[in-house]
């Protein structure tokens, strides 16, 4: 019996699919990579940097501006890839780090979200990329343009955690050198699993101990936690340890 062929919405939508790619790669080259021009915006992190303090007129001496170097420099540039099967919680990652409240239910990213986020010596960029399974073909694309590696796992979603494990080893094996920082997110869900059990499903066992993997537990956004919860915050710390 011949094979039958493609339905047309079928090969719109993969060709849709590999335009999206396409056109996310292109993005990242060009608006997340070296070397760009610093973007003035004024933004501070929900976490603070001491903001700058306005001098009075009668502080101010034009003879020591003259030898002073100019107070705005560009920053260097950090990125961080965030990836994780669609609901593992990487767009609420994303929106708690920027100070924003977390969406209400679960809306799939097609597509990418970003954040640009300062600190004293450095700007982090994290690039989210969405997790269905038309876009996990890209996921690889970006892994070798990137400092750290955030992968966001379900720990309550143990019906797909083999597919999680095989896109995290597809990643590990992209890149050998590549810090990875894997969030056993939705702690606070009763059925979630234990790290213990997590570390055993996800077969971290078997990567190689000079490698920097970190599995963290977290409740990203925890209800009635605000936005400072104790997960977040650790994750934090961890990727400015590592970005340092």
């Amino acid at each position: 019996m011949a094979p039958r062929p493609l339905s047309p919405l079928v090969l719109a939508l993969g060709g849709a699919a590999a335009v999206l790619g396409s056109v996310i790669f292109i993005l990242w080259k060009t608006y997340f990579g070296r070397g760009r021009e610093r973007r003035w915006d004024g933004g501070e992190a929900w976490w603070g940097t001491e903001p700058a303090r306005l001098l009075e007129w009668d502080e101010w001496d034009p003879e020591d501006e003259a030898d002073e170097e100019p107070a705005l420099e560009e920053l260097e540039q950090r990125e961080v890839l965030v990836l994780g099967l669609d609901g593992s919680g990487k767009s609420t990652f994303l929106r708690v780090l920027a100070g924003k409240p977390p969406l209400e239910g679960h809306i799939p990213t097609w597509g990418f979200n970003s954040v640009r986020l300062p600190t004293k010596d450095f700007e982090v960029d994290l690039l989210e990329i969405g997790g269905s399974q038309n876009l996990r073909f890209y996921w690889k694309e970006f892994v070798n343009e990137v400092d750290v590696l955030v992968f966001m796992v379900d720990s309550a979603d143990r019906l797909r955690l083999p597919w999680a494990r095989q896109e995290l080893h597809k990643l590990l094996d992209k890149d050998p050198d590549l810090p990875v920082v894997i969030v056993a997110n939705k702690q606070d869900l009763s059925e979630a699993m234990s790290v213990v059990e997590l570390q055993q499903e996800l077969g971290l066992q078997a990567v190689d101990n000079q490698r920097e993997v970190f599995l963290l537990a977290a409740s990203v956004a925890p209800a009635g936690a605000g936005f400072e919860n104790p997960g977040t915050v650790h994750i934090w710390r961890l990727l400015l340890e590592l970005l340092s």
